[in-house]
């Protein structure tokens, strides 16, 4: 089974995709109109001065699709010389976001880093296997997350984990409450 086979856009030569980050539009990530990310970042503008608290940049972000950690949002804010209690203007939001968006790929890296366990390219590799990646690479993940992780994406812990059925389970929109 070919990556190709199961993202589409992959080049299986290259395991890259099709898209480059400098062909996309910067405010429109993830189809999100720049209309939105004003008007997102205006509801955390409470004064109305063209401002938002630091403290605000997560939440704001999320509201519009991105997924960043608490982590990757003080390094964004360091990037730009703003504390965490400063504020930011809309044209720093917005770099910001673009950053964000632009490092945000989940099914290329869960992908990636599937591949890179499957020696045989097989198109799957034993949980057992992925528990460990998931708990030694990247931001580790504990063992109770490992476990929450597989009983959202119906995964035995003994089990062969297939990429493709993985990776859509995973990466499906989280619903709104």
């Amino acid at each position: 089974m070919a990556a190709g086979d199961l993202l589409p856009g992959l080049h299986p030569a290259w395991w890259t995709f099709d898209s480059k980050p400098e062909e996309r539009e910067p405010n429109t990530e993830q189809g999100v109109p720049e209309d939105e990310y004003k008007e997102c970042f205006s509801l955390y503008d409470k004064e109305q001065r063209g401002k938002i608290k630091a403290t605000d940049l997560l939440v704001s972000m999320r509201c519009l699709g991105a997924s960043p950690t608490p982590g990757e949002v003080q390094r964004h804010l360091q990037t730009h010389g703003i504390d965490k209690h400063g504020e930011l203007d809309f044209s720093t939001f917005l770099t910001i976001m673009h950053t964000q968006i632009k490092q945000e790929d989940p099914k290329k890296e869960i992908l990636l880093a599937m591949l890179m366990a499957d020696k045989e390219k097989k198109g799957y590799i034993m949980a057992s296997e992925l528990r460990s990646k998931l708990m030694k690479l990247g931001e580790k993940l504990t063992h109770k997350e490992v476990d929450d992780l597989f009983k959202e994406a119906g995964i035995e812990p003994n089990g062969q984990v297939k990429y493709d059925t993985f990776i859509q389970r995973i990466t499906l929109p989280v619903q709104d409450y």
